[in-house]
């Protein structure tokens, strides 16, 4: 039984070596330990799996048949078809905006000191839980800039170049001199030169004035000039006061603009002073004083980020803030693996560094970015936590994804086979993607 044949044949193992693995290990000893992980396997995934399946083609409440109903819902339900919609939004951008912010801090921070020390901010994000994320962005895209950090700096940039008025709430009180006028206000009769106006306005109250505001006076008259005062015509308590009048409990309207109009043109204008007094040159005699519409404009208050046109890209910038450092961990591995000849060899052969990362940096991380940009897709399809925390009721609809639809289907609108319907789609989508990983790191693995 153990002879060798003459065709090169070599003697048969015995029963029990052919029992055994490479390792050595009985065959039913590695199936024995591998026994509870295959039965958590099968009840954790592919029982929910054959359950989603088998549920989606039965109606409502499970006892019969629907057929393909439940998957005609995917394409003729207008929330699904919206939150697919915006599925392809989030497959398209997030994980390519991600990529590319990882590939740029990878390369950048490998020719700065204190490398490390950014990687490990960038990638402190990745340490945060998405429901503790979500309600981080749900309070930095508040509409009030008060407490929304986007906001206020998105007020800020802006008010550096369109200053906001103080005194949105100012319109004339009773006897005043001044009459509504595009958005302004301007007098009913030409001033005089040696002349002093007095423009009274009410509906700002004294805790809102500027803080430079100061006690306003009565202007003094100049001889061929126009001098005025523009005040908050209102004292607290009782009637106390003398209307049309500057009290000294009352203030001037600091920073206020007044304009001469003559024929429908400006022809001089100037600023209130703190006190609420102005001076005009001689020029405006005989003209309309007029304060213009923007000294009434309503401050701006920044963007509506979690409105119905901004949430999706709001959302995706949070997911971004997330998965940029895990993008660049991972490149930064692919970087360092590297041959550094070639990249000399490029420099030598006069490249610039831009040249240098574009033809040959990127294409030999090819393999690495294809991997992470792939991983980030499937990330990307499951979406759910995100949307559904930062989303406000009002704007939900337009931030829908497939999973939080799956979610609202299958427990707010009590349609389990159109969400059983929704699941199995989105294992459909998610495997072709999946498969294209996997092969991709065992051909990396071969190499």
């Amino acid at each position: 039984m153990t002879s060798a044949t003459a065709g090169g044949v070599g003697p048969t193992p015995p029963a029990a070596t052919r029992r055994k693995s490479v390792t050595g290990t009985r065959r039913a000893v590695a199936v024995l330990f591998l026994l509870p992980c295959l039965v958590l396997l099968g009840a954790l995934v592919v029982y929910p799996i054959g359950y989603s399946l088998v549920r989606s083609f039965l109606n409502q409440s499970g006892d019969g048949f629907a057929g393909f109903d439940n998957y005609k819902a995917l394409f003729t339900d207008d929330g699904i078809r919206a939150a697919l919609k915006n599925n392809v939004i989030w497959v398209v951008f997030a994980p390519t905006t991600a990529t590319a912010l990882g590939l740029v801090f990878a390369v950048l921070t490998e020719r700065v000191r204190w490398g490390t020390a950014f990687k490990l901010v960038v990638f402190m994000p990745m340490a945060i839980s998405m429901l503790a994320a979500g309600i981080i962005f749900r309070l930095v895209y508040d509409q009030d800039p008060d407490k929304g950090v986007a906001n206020a700096v998105w007020v800020g940039v802006h008010d550096t170049f369109a200053e906001s008025s103080a005194f949105p709430k100012a319109h004339p009180g009773r006897q005043s001199p001044l009459r509504p006028e595009k958005g302004g206000f301007v007098t009913g009769q030409a001033v005089r030169a040696g002349q002093s106006v007095a423009l009274p306005l009410v509906g700002v109250a004294p805790d809102q004035m500027p803080g430079s505001a100061k006690k306003a006076v009565q202007a003094a008259v100049e001889p061929g000039k126009v001098t005025g005062t523009a005040w908050q015509d209102f004292t607290r308590g009782k009637g106390i006061g003398r209307l049309g009048q500057a009290d000294p409990s009352e203030l001037g309207y600091a920073g206020m603009k007044v304009e001469a109009v003559k024929g429908g043109k400006v022809v001089a204008s100037t600023k209130v002073r703190d006190n609420g007094t102005f001076t005009l040159p001689a020029q405006a005699d005989g003209a309309l004083l007029r304060l213009p519409a923007g000294n009434f404009k309503e401050p701006y208050n920044g963007l509506d980020w979690l409105g119905p046109s901004l949430v999706t890209p709001a959302i995706i910038g949070s997911y971004i803030w997330m998965w940029a450092g895990f993008a660049m961990v991972l490149i930064a591995a692919g970087l360092a693996g590297l041959p550094r000849e070639l990249l000399e060899a490029a420099r030598v052969d006069g490249a610039n560094e831009w040249q240098v990362f574009r033809r040959v940096t990127v294409p030999l991380l090819a393999p690495v970015l294809a991997v992470v940009a792939v991983t980030l897709m499937i990330n990307v399809l499951k979406v759910f936590d995100l949307v559904f925390i930062i989303a406000p009721g009002s704007s939900q609809d337009d931030a829908n994804v497939l999973a939080l639809e799956l979610y609202r289907k299958g427990f707010s609108e009590d349609q389990p086979g159109i969400a059983s319907a929704i699941a199995v789609f989105l294992l459909l989508l998610v495997i072709p993607v999946m498969l294209f990983n996997i092969r991709r790191l065992r051909r990396e693995v071969r190499r």
